[in-house]
């Protein structure tokens, strides 16, 4: 969003086709990114200025708030200006599609680092891997990845709650494990376990969200103290796969697509392998 400020100065750019042909190849975002909320009736002033009639908006819950939010500056000052809203993002957790682009790719990366977590796992006596993995609010990259690869034991995502205390807590299943087969493979979702910390205090990131305790250091810390004793030791690695929190690496899906009519604000995507679109009305 920071491209349609004058006062940051950011040249207009013009995608030729030389300029786009290696596009797949490469990692990261091509056209760049933002973050925090930002002015909408200045960014409404350059899209006069620049004269866009369609404005394409790529990205996760935030982008798309931002979309809905110029759609609607835009149909105060009767502008017939079009907004799209592309559904990127690799969590997956937009309404009203099957999957974003990105996800996918995101969960087949998981696969390769929770097969080594599990070799780690595997080769130490007691040996405990735990693997974070991107997943805000959702755990459908978690989930996913555990279901694409059988070496996972246990799955923690943030939709459903859990104990790590008592009868039915974690760490008593997770002994159990150990005693049994001797190797713990654990997929967590870094939103996991927010229930378990106290709620005063939340900070927030640029762009609203609540940032998140660390599940992950909450088990390595745990389970160290509740599983370690004279006839019993672990051995726990931690694995963060940064590939999944910073960068993609390739997108292997086909990009969705929008249509969209003047003075409406739409989104476009692929819900069960049919392309959809959805007019949002205020």
């Amino acid at each position: 969003m920071k491209d349609l400020f004058q006062k940051y100065n950011h040249p207009v750019i013009e995608l030729t086709a030389p300029m786009v042909s290696d596009i797949h190849l490469s990692g990261g975002t091509f056209l760049g990114t933002s973050r925090g909320n930002q002015d909408v009736g200045k960014i409404v002033d350059t899209l006069e200025i620049l004269n866009i009639n369609i404005l394409f908006c790529i990205g996760g819950d935030g982008t798309l708030r931002g979309a809905h939010a110029i759609h609607e500056e835009l149909e105060k000052r009767k502008l017939k200006i079009a907004v799209a809203g592309i559904p990127k993002t690799i969590d997956n957790d937009i309404d009203l599609i099957q999957k974003s682009f990105g996800f996918e790719t995101a969960f087949s990366i998981a696969n390769d680092i929770i097969r080594n977590a599990h070799n780690e796992a595997y080769g130490a006596y007691n040996g405990i891997a735990l693997v974070k993995l991107m997943g805000r609010d959702s755990g459908f990259i978690a989930a996913s990845a555990a279901l694409a690869i059988q070496e996972v034991n246990f799955v923690l995502v943030p939709e459903i709650s859990f104990e790590l205390y008592g009868p039915r807590g974690f760490l008593k299943v997770l002994r159990k494990r150990l005693e049994e087969r001797h190797h713990a493979v654990v997929v967590v979702a870094e939103g996991a376990g927010q229930d378990l910390f106290e709620s005063k205090d939340l900070e927030k990131d640029a762009s609203g969200n609540i940032k998140h305790k660390d599940m992950v250091f909450i088990l390595k810390k745990r389970s160290r103290k509740n599983l370690i004793q004279r006839d019993f030791h672990i051995q726990l690695n931690i694995l963060i796969p940064a590939i999944l929190s910073e960068v993609l690496l390739q997108m292997q899906m086909t990009a969705s697509s929008a249509t969209f009519l003047h003075k409406r604000c739409s989104c476009g995507c692929c819900w069960k392998n049919r392309f959809r679109r959805w007019l949002l009305e205020q």
